[in-house]
């Protein structure tokens, strides 16, 4: 099965729980971007804002890893929140700013509206764009 790419998006609190926690959770919880993501595949994560309240941007890229196994399964999170995750192998690396790289990612087609590439949350990317971002985050 070839090796695919993607972009999911959460606030930088969420993805660092994910990180801390080796789960990816997207979409709110939902199923179904998970599923379609398989063991070996890569996941970059986008992080518009720090926290899931704050309205200040943050525009980074935070975390990436890797698919780990083929297991989608619910957690219990509390208050009747029952969201799916996926086991992920993080890797230690440098958050980066999404602004240098507008330009030379294929996935965003409109460069002047931007943050339009990111609404659906999860989104599948070229080999190309991944190791681009890829580069840049693992120089430590």
């Amino acid at each position: 099965m070839k090796t695919k790419y993607w972009i999911g998006v959460a606030s930088r609190d969420h993805v660092l729980k994910g990180v801390s926690g080796g789960f990816a959770q997207l979409c709110h919880g939902k199923e179904a971007p998970l599923k379609r993501m398989n063991p070996g595949d890569w996941i970059i994560y986008y992080s518009p804002k720090q926290n899931l309240k704050d309205h200040a941007p943050y525009q980074k890229f935070t975390a990436v890893g890797k698919v780990a196994d083929d297991r989608v399964y619910k957690f219990e999170a509390g208050e009747g929140f029952m969201p799916y995750r996926r086991k992920i192998v993080f890797l230690k690396c440098l958050e980066m700013s999404i602004h240098p790289f507008i330009s030379s990612l294929s996935f965003i087609k409109n460069k002047k509206h931007w943050g339009y590439s990111f609404r659906f949350g999860h989104t599948e990317i070229s080999e190309q764009d991944f190791k681009l971002i890829f580069k840049q985050m693992i120089k430590i």
